[in-house]
Parts: structure tokens; C-alpha cells; sequence
């Protein structure tokens, strides 16, 4: 018996000398080459569950706080199958950023280019990257939402908020205007029975970019990815349509009628890809990505912002004379003006702080293109390195009380962060060439919500929901309230309030 069990026993410490020693040497290899310091956790599996079991939780700091605590601000750690190198320093994070496409180059996985499609402005390099991202942001600065889109996204907002009952769950009901708002942009269509049934269809193509990417029938992603042929489908079908229209034009077949209805979608994004001369297919999956990012991030922050308002009664109480006061200058008109959206100042201070706090977007991957040396420490060539954004604007030295909902530390006159301007290592957008291009167009819309639920209704949590962070920051139930239509606004008169620029 005993030289039966004697082999695997040899074998299994055989093993574990094995795995001593690979780690030993991985250890020394590092600090000879001045590869940040770090573990790799458990062999294959890195430190992937110990990151996802944090971001399950409501609390997800402490696998970043411990391990800036034992190596720095830079460290080496194993996730999702790749050994990646972890940056939460400021001045590190703003290097990465500025270097796209010189030193770093956006990289994901192939399961998320499958959803996207490979024409998708997150995955464009080099110069069709660079042409393409100046596109969509002329079509979302100041100049254009002022003067082109700024009233659709206020008559939009009020159609959404009509239809609303006594109880709603804030998440869904966030989710529908800012997928009507983003159809408005790019193809000019009205909220309908076409819109409802291609924003079903997202619903499914969203939730494959956070399940295994295992292509089968009967998975999640499998079911994304049919999701995600109907959608391209009925992308293709109008773009042929839009086609079609121009032919019409140049042959001098249009009606009257139908010709002031193409002059009008000359605003949106879909005519403007028509006139670069892409193909059919680059369009759907640049329209198709263009919609993911414009749906699921600006519907959180709107949840959030109330989810954080509801528990903070004093910015609650603030932001709600600031809307008070813009109605009464308006003599009781519900329709906003670019004016009135400037005019909101405690406002953005509000928005800032949830995007500080909320950290929809927690950080980017990117993959060195060669070595690089960076305080002291080399990121070797093809390694990947994560620019955390939470753990920046989570930092205590920076910024004051920095876990609390805060947004008085935006106003000028009270710059609460431990290292001074708190905008200047804000990035809840990015920066560099990748600088999210829709991050104004974001602000008005979530402005303009926040207006009109203010201005018309009240409300109450309907229960207790939770925050938690994976696989995307969101509230747990999809935050149900109790509302109640206001049937006067009540007069009070605002206090003085300015913020710090984050542009």
C-alpha cells in the first residue's frame, strides 16, 4: 500500500517545489528587470477571482487598497488570463492616456470585438481611429447640442417622464431615454414600435460583454450574439433605405414632402457616415457600438445621481431650488433653453461628484507597443497595464473625505481636496485621443433629466437597493421608487453656486 500512495505524494511535492521555484524566479526576474512588484496569484486563474469577489461586494476598494499598501502605486498582478500591471497613480494614468497609439494601444478581447464588430470606434487604430473619433465629436460639441439637438433632448425627456406611474424602477425608465435620445442622434427616428424592439434586442447584446464567452445556443453569449445579427440587420436595412433616399434625390424622384424629411436627418451621425464613403458594413458596427456607449453608461449616472440625492437630503434640497428658481424665470414653461442648461451650476457639481464617486467607467487595459520606462519601474513590451480611474478618485491624499458624496467640493470657492484642484486628475471620460466623444452631450442629458424630475415630481426609494460593481456599476434591484407628480413648484430662492471646470 504504502508504494502505491508513495508516487503521487513525490509527484504532488514535486509539483509544489515546482510552482516555489517558477514563483521565486518570476520574483527575482522582476526586480532585476524593475518590473513593478506583485503576485500572480493562483497558476492559470491569477487573481481573477479574488478582483471579481471584491467587485460583487458593495465595497470593492479594499483588493486595490491592499495592494497599493504592500507594493505602491504600481503594481504586478495576473487577471483574466493575462499578467497586467496595475497603475493608481494620477500622473501614470494621464502618461497612458496621452500615449495612445504611440507607447499603449487600446486592447480587448476577441469576445467583445464579436458584439462590437470590427469596425467599432472602441477598436479603430492609427489614423481611421483618429478621422473617426473627430467625427462623433462634431456631432456632440457645444455648437451642435445647442443649436441641433439640444431641444430633442428636452422634448424627449418630457415625453419619457409623461408616461411614468406611480412606481418605476429608475434603471429601466433611465435606460429608455437615453436609447431614444441616442436613435434621435444618429438616424433621426422618434420613439416608436421600431425603436422599443431594437432597444429589446440591445438588452441582450449587452449582457453577452459580461457573461463567458462560450458561443453556444443555450448561453448568454450565445443569445447576445443572435441578439446582436438582428440588430446589424435592422442597422442595414435603414442604412440601405438612406441610400436609396440620396438615389432618389439625384434622380429627381422625391416628393416634396419627403424631401424636407431628408433635409432634416442631414443633422444626424447616420448621413455623415454615408458621406465618408464607407461601406454598409462599417456603418452598423460603428452605429452599433455608438449606441452601447451612449445607453448603458448615462442611464447609470442618471440612477445614481438620484440614488446619491435621495440619501444626501442637503444637495437634494439645494439642487431642487436651483431647478425651482430656473422655473419660476421661466414663468411656469417646461421647455428648457440652452440658457437655462448653462444657468445650472450646483448641477454639474452634482454630476461630478457622482461620476468621482460612482466610477461607471473604473478604468481602461491597454498594451504597451514596446518597453517603457515609467517612475522608475519598466512595463515591458506587450504586457497589458490597467489605468485605474476608481482608485484616483477614491484616493484619500486627493481628495478630502474622498468615499463620501461630496459635490460642495466642486464649487470654486471650496476646493476640498487634499492635493487642490480636484479636476485636475478627474477623468470619469478618459482623455487623450480615446477622450470619450460624447462626454458633453452626457452632461446635457443628464442635466435636463434631472431638471425635469426635480420641477414635477417627488419621490421616495421604493426599498432598500444596494450599489455593487459587477460585472458593470449598478444598483442591485434597478432602484425602485415611489413618485408623485408635484402640483406646484414650491418658491425658493437658490444660493450662489460655482464649479470647477473639468474640461
Amino acid at each position: 500500500m504504502a508504494d502505491l500512495f508513495f508516487p503521487p505524494t513525490l509527484l504532488l511535492l514535486f509539483l509544489l517545489l515546482s510552482l516555489l521555484f517558477l514563483y521565486l524566479s518570476q520574483r527575482r526576474r522582476w526586480a532585476r528587470d524593475g518590473i513593478p512588484p506583485g503576485t500572480l496569484g493562483l497558476p492559470l486563474l491569477g487573481e481573477t477571482l479574488k478582483l471579481i469577489s471584491a467587485y460583487k461586494t458593495t465595497n470593492p476598494e479594499p483588493f486595490i487598497d491592499q495592494r497599493r499598501d504592500w507594493y505602491g502605486d504600481l503594481f504586478t498582478t495576473h487577471v483574466f488570463g493575462e499578467t497586467t500591471i496595475f497603475s493608481t497613480d494620477a500622473e501614470v494614468n494621464r502618461f497612458i492616456l496621452q500615449n495612445e497609439g504611440k507607447l499603449f494601444v487600446s486592447d480587448y478581447p476577441t469576445s467583445i470585438s464579436n458584439l462590437l464588430g470590427r469596425h467599432s470606434l472602441l477598436l479603430m487604430k492609427g489614423a481611421l481611429h483618429k478621422r473617426m473619433h473627430s467625427l462623433t465629436m462634431s456631432f456632440a460639441n457645444s455648437s451642435i447640442i445647442q443649436h441641433h439637438l439640444f431641444g430633442d433632448v428636452d422634448r424627449l425627456v418630457r415625453h419619457n417622464l409623461q408616461s411614468w406611474g406611480h412606481r418605476v424602477l429608475l434603471q429601466d425608465e433611465t435606460k429608455k431615454i437615453t436609447f431614444d435620445l441616442t436613435v434621435k442622434q444618429l438616424m433621426s427616428f422618434d420613439p416608436g414600435e421600431w425603436t422599443e424592439k431594437l432597444r429589446k434586442e440591445y438588452l441582450q447584446v449587452i449582457e453577452g460583454f459580461f457573461s463567458l464567452p462560450i458561443p453556444l445556443f443555450f448561453t448568454t453569449y450565445g443569445r447576445a450574439l443572435k441578439a446582436r445579427s438582428r440588430v446589424a440587420d435592422a442597422l442595414r436595412a435603414i442604412v440601405e433605405e438612406r441610400r436609396e433616399e440620396k438615389r432618389q434625390t439625384w434622380r429627381g424622384e422625391v416628393e416634396e414632402e419627403e424631401d424636407e424629411v431628408q433635409k432634416r436627418r442631414k443633422d444626424d451621425m447616420m448621413e455623415a457616415l454615408l458621406q465618408e464613403g464607407l461601406s454598409d458594413e462599417e456603418i452598423v458596427d460603428f452605429l452599433l457600438a455608438v449606441l452601447v456607449a451612449g445607453y448603458e453608461t448615462t442611464s447609470t449616472i442618471m440612477t445614481l445621481t438620484v440614488k446619491f440625492l435621495s440619501e444626501n437630503p442637503l444637495a437634494l434640497a439645494q439642487l431642487k431650488e436651483e431647478h425651482e428658481e430656473i422655473l419660476r424665470r421661466k414663468q411656469g414653461s417646461q421647455t428648457l433653453e440652452w440658457s437655462d442648461y448653462k444657468s445650472m451650476s450646483f448641477t454639474q457639481c452634482v454630476i461630478n461628484e457622482t461620476l468621482r464617486v460612482a466610477n461607471i467607467i473604473s478604468g481602461v487595459f491597454r498594451r504597451a507597443v514596446c518597453d517603457i520606462r515609467v517612475k522608475g519601474y519598466t512595463i515591458p513590451k506587450d504586457w497589458k497595464v490597467f489605468a485605474s480611474f476608481r482608485a484616483v478618485h477614491l484616493d484619500q491624499q486627493l481628495y478630502r473625505e474622498a468615499r463620501t458624496f461630496d459635490p460642495w467640493r466642486w464649487q470654486s470657492s471650496n476646493s476640498s481636496s487634499s492635493g487642490g484642484n480636484p479636476a485636475t486628475v478627474f477623468t470619469p471620460f478618459g482623455g487623450g485621443p480615446r477622450l470619450c466623444p460624447g462626454y458633453e452631450l452626457a452632461r446635457v442629458e443628464i442635466s435636463v433629466f434631472l431638471h425635469h424630475l426635480l420641477t414635477a415630481f417627488s419621490w421616495k426609494e421604493a426599498e432598500e437597493d444596494m450599489l455593487v460593481f459587477f460585472p458593470t456599476t449598478r444598483t442591485l434591484k434597478r432602484y425602485p421608487i415611489n413618485v408623485v407628480r408635484n402640483s406646484t413648484a414650491s418658491h425658493r430662492t437658490p444660493s450662489n453656486t460655482t464649479c470647477l471646470s473639468t474640461n
